[in-house]
């Protein structure tokens, strides 16, 4: 994808949908391209676990919207916003190595090179399993899939980027058998393969 800096407002999903909950934000910005479209000025990306990839998408916006599974102790699926300089300390439910990028990293990484936000929000939800590999989104989380969306769509608008509902099948955010619909049907069930990962490993 080509680094479009006429692009103010960036609508960033970030995660890991290999591992159940820590998909969330994958899957908020995934739903939400699929049902509506923006203005030109709105970049809706998949981040992914693309770590300081996402530098110069984030340097080049003004607005940010982003999409992550938390990881704080409250109930699962309650979802919690979070706006300006308290996003770094709620960004990112599980690394799944030491050498993986926060999104506090690329924040920063962006800020070192220039880049000045007027706002971001984080729409965060608190994940209950992280620790399915292959799974999907846990019931709790998954009902927050509409509210999220949402929030985002409102956000939107208020910031004068209004959604337009589509009115056919725009081509998917997400390939390679990774969109949801494809994922779970693809995926083995618990008893055909153990999705649950050593924690001598993965701990």
């Amino acid at each position: 994808m080509t680094i479009d800096a006429a692009r103010p407002v960036l609508v960033l999903g970030i995660g890991n949908i290999l591992w159940a909950d820590e998909g969330f934000g994958v899957r908020c910005v995934e739903e939400l391209h699929r049902r509506w479209s923006f203005p030109d000025d709105v970049l809706v990306m998949d981040g992914g676990t693309q770590g300081l990839y996402l530098v110069h998408y984030v340097q080049a916006a003004k607005r940010v919207i982003v999409f992550d599974a938390i990881d704080y102790g409250e109930q699962p699926g309650t979802l919690k916003l979070v706006r300006g300089e308290e996003v770094p300390k709620f960004t990112g439910a599980k690394k799944m190595s030491l050498h993986q990028t926060g999104f506090q990293d690329v924040l920063s990484a962006a800020e070192l090179l220039g880049g000045v936000l007027d706002d971001i929000l984080l729409i965060g939800v608190q994940a209950e399993e992280l620790e399915d590999y292959g799974g999907s989104l846990t019931d709790p989380v998954r009902a927050q899939l509409e509210p999220a969306l949402s929030i985002a769509c409102r956000q939107l608008a208020d910031w004068g980027y209004p959604a337009n509902p589509r009115s056919g099948a725009p081509a998917p955010l997400l390939h390679g058998g990774i969109a949801l619909g494809d994922y779970e049907a693809g995926r083995p069930s618990p008893d055909d393969a153990c999705r649950v990962g050593d924690s001598r490993f993965f701990g």
